[in-house]
């Protein structure tokens, strides 16, 4: 549980650009929220973190610093923040720009890039802006029967190469599934499960927290996609699972009774979720 290798890694850059601009000399952004957690960008905000929209760059000067997150950042949006003069810290997570790279790769091969995500996530619109870097055509499948569909008209893209990529934080059984369905169609499809083994042992974790709790209670941002894929999992496999974001929610919970008749109660946390967040959550349970 808590922050995986590349939020810790993202929060560390952040914290250290608030604290050598303890004097304010320079405005300090996030470009996107840092985080998929609201507490932890709240904290942020009050040192002076502000989140820049991607149709704002132009206010940009040389008294900026700039924060790419963990999700990377397309080549043509960083691009446009290089000529604003800004200092930019790159804190892309190490597999995310593995991927970035793989995809901009392959896309000038007259490549075809598929990748399973959720539309309008950080990470998807850096791969997609690799993937059109290269000149190759990009296809976002969300789930099985996306990829099914795609399948049967994939003949129609004037491509000869098909790659099937995931976003990190992609559940890794739906993603067998998109990849069992498009390679029933596509011949030559090559497959790389790009998804984080930390995604991936947050789930083999819960399976098995599942099988000895009456109840399970995921704590995470309510926007993190991650967070919310171990909620669906856990929805799955316990009658009683419940999505908090803090320890008031825990609280209210258990005001609530939703807890009642459950002798054990299970805590799992998304990737984006501080370990104080957690440990707040267990109290909060403890005392009543």
């Amino acid at each position: 549980m808590g922050f995986c290798s590349g939020v810790r890694l993202a929060v560390k850059a952040a914290e250290d650009a608030l604290e050598r601009n303890s004097f304010g000399e320079k405005k300090i952004f996030s470009l996107g929220p840092l985080i998929h957690n609201e507490t932890v960008l709240k904290k942020f905000e009050e040192r002076g973190l502000k989140i820049l929209d991607e149709n704002k760059i132009d206010s940009l000067d040389e008294n900026c610093v700039v924060l790419l997150r963990a999700h990377g950042v397309a080549p043509n949006v960083l691009k446009k923040i290089k000529t604003t003069g800004a200092v930019i810290i790159d804190s892309t997570c190490p597999r995310v720009a593995t991927s970035l790279r793989r995809v901009e790769e392959f896309s000038k091969k007259d490549g075809c890039v598929i990748l399973a995500g959720d539309a309008g996530h950080g990470e998807v619109r850096a791969l997609q802006g690799s993937a059109e870097q290269g000149g190759g055509k990009f296809v976002l499948v969300q789930n099985a029967e996306e990829a099914k569909k795609f399948a049967n008209s994939f003949e129609s893209f004037p491509c000869e190469n098909f790659v099937l990529l995931s976003q990190t934080t992609f559940s890794p059984d739906e993603f067998k599934k998109i990849a069992e369905a498009l390679r029933e169609k596509i011949p030559n499809l090559q497959v790389l499960d790009t998804i984080c083994p930390a995604t991936q042992s947050r789930q083999k974790a819960l399976r098995d927290l599942a099988k000895k709790s009456d109840a399970i209670i995921v704590v995470g941002g309510k926007k993190s996609a991650n967070s919310r894929r171990l909620f669906e999992l856990a929805c799955e496999l316990c009658e009683k699972s419940f999505f908090v974001e803090n320890a008031h929610e825990a609280a209210r919970l258990l005001e609530e009774g939703g807890l009642c008749g459950a002798a054990t109660v299970g805590i799992t946390a998304g990737a984006s979720t501080p370990d104080f967040l957690i440990e707040e959550v267990e109290r909060a349970i403890c005392r009543a």
